[in-house]
């Protein structure tokens, strides 16, 4: 769980991550699902934001069922693809699901 405090000052990440997922045409339940797990993941370290903010819309999007690949969030985020696919199961399992095999 987060504060409203952890809400309001990442704020600036949260409107990332709605810009991206915008570009991406995703609904609002992808969206939802990326701020709660950035948010419940927040890194310590702001140069860490980015990669976690990125790894949590491509999730929150396999979550929701609106699959994107690993390269167009990445690209939509302004990442390596790296930074998502070294998160995105971690974030997951943290989120209580359990991420796919493949």
């Amino acid at each position: 769980m987060y504060s409203a405090r952890d809400q309001r000052d990442n704020q600036e990440w949260l409107a990332r991550i709605d810009a991206a997922a915008d570009g991406l045409e995703l609904g609002s339940e992808a969206r939802s699902y990326a701020s709660d797990m950035f948010l419940t993941q927040l890194p310590d370290e702001d140069r860490s934001k980015k990669a976690v903010a990125a790894a949590s819309l491509y999730a929150g999007a396999l979550i929701a069922g609106e699959e994107r690949s690993q390269t167009a969030v990445a690209e939509a985020m302004d990442v390596s693809r790296l930074s998502i696919q070294q998160r995105w199961k971690d974030l997951l399992r943290e989120a209580g699901f359990r991420p796919p095999s493949w």
